[in-house]
């Protein structure tokens, strides 16, 4: 595409549009927050990520994020609040992340989508720098969110 910088001048640049996605998860009173060991094959590797998907056409983002969370771990969220929507990659893309926890969760059993995940588990908050610095939450989005959940829930007494 063809593009102008604020200063007018022009320049020819890639743009690959995506749509939406919805990300959820749930802390419970332990502080622990709930995350998937998946395989990414594109960079062929494992990490701790959140329930995500793409937001499907007419579908509202908050329900989409709830949708996906029960999809990929079996868990339906409480009332989910915002944590915070980014742009992951906002000079090739326009996809914009919508970040979504509850404080409140109901199994309601096997997830319909567990070949998505290795395993999922209840991780405490309090361990989570520590993975985001040895590399085991390897997705920006995801590690944005998880130290911004770990900072609102414990702030500085960790």
């Amino acid at each position: 595409m063809r593009a102008a910088r604020p200063a007018g001048r022009q320049l020819d640049h890639f743009l690959i549009r995506l749509r939406p996605v919805a990300v959820a998860t749930v802390v419970n009173e332990a502080n622990e927050v709930l995350l998937l060991w998946r395989h990414r094959f594109i960079t062929d590797s494992w990490g701790w990520e959140l329930a995500a998907g793409v937001v499907e056409d007419g579908e509202d983002v908050v329900r989409a994020a709830a949708r996906e969370l029960e999809e990929e771990t079996g868990w339906r969220p409480g009332p989910l609040h915002h944590l915070m929507s980014v742009e992951p990659s906002n000079g090739l893309t326009d996809a914009r992340h919508h970040i979504y926890w509850a404080d409140e969760g109901e199994y309601l059993g096997h997830p319909v989508d567990d070949f998505e995940s290795d395993r999922r588990e209840w991780v405490p908050l309090k361990v989570v720098p520590d993975l985001v610095a040895r590399g085991e939450v390897p997705a920006a989005t995801m590690a944005a969110a998880l130290l911004l959940l770990h900072h609102l829930r414990l702030g500085q007494d960790t």
